[in-house]
């Protein structure tokens, strides 16, 4: 069995506005619908685990109804103190035995495409740790060293970042340093390496109102 934790605690506050940024609508459906629409899309029977601030729920609960979302469509979680707090949250709800790979999402980036989570998910059968990355295409300069960098030497890491379900688990049982600043962070800290596979160029992370007008026009 597969599963997929979408992890969805922001606050909204780079939006300006009170409504939580995974809930705004994007060509007129939420964008934390849109993005388990696009899992369920490439992979019908994943199962998913939402990972939601306590907070937020009974919006969510309202939202869900509109959107004709059945609550044995996925499994709830609550969120955490920090983003690692929320994965272990959803990884409770795995049974420790369960085989298979599970991939973790943000639940602001609803234009993953098929492609690249089906190929994740089959990477990550023999590799064990897989992510989605991207080419570099601005120049990037090192303040620290005060001059710029050879841009081929880096990649942009997007989600699903996607592991064995035993690998994740148990690097999850490691304590929370800051430097965990995604699972793959974790899982390297464990002493796994991690593979790279292409990601997708439109698989924004909604975060600033810019983002949510880049996001209609990727609709469009």
């Amino acid at each position: 069995m597969d599963y997929v934790i979408i992890v969805a605690g922001g606050k909204g506050l780079r939006m300006g506005g009170e409504v939580p940024k995974q809930f705004l609508p994007i060509g007129g459906r939420p964008v934390l619908v849109r993005t388990m629409e696009r899992f369920r899309e490439a992979l019908p029977e994943v199962r998913i685990i939402l990972v939601l601030p306590k907070s937020q729920q009974e919006y969510w609960e309202e939202l869900q109804q509109r959107c004709n979302i059945r609550e044995g469509d996925y499994m709830l979680a609550d969120g955490g103190e920090t983003r690692f707090h929320s994965v272990l949250n959803g990884l409770r709800l795995i049974p420790d035995t369960a085989e298979g790979v599970v991939g973790v999402h943000d639940g602001v980036r609803p234009f993953v495409s098929t492609e690249v989570i089906r190929r994740c998910y089959e990477t990550a059968r023999e590799e064990k740790a897989v992510i989605p990355v991207t080419s570099v295409v601005e120049t990037l300069r090192d303040i620290s060293e005060g001059r710029n960098v050879f841009r081929d030497n880096y990649r942009v890491v997007q989600t699903p970042q996607v592991f064995n379900i035993q690998l994740l688990k148990q690097a999850y049982r490691q304590p929370y340093t800051e430097a965990f600043t995604d699972d793959a962070s974790v899982v390297e800290s464990y002493g796994r390496n991690i593979v790279m596979v292409e990601g997708n160029r439109e698989n924004v992370k909604i975060t600033t109102p810019f983002d949510l007008k880049i996001a209609e026009a990727l609709l469009r």
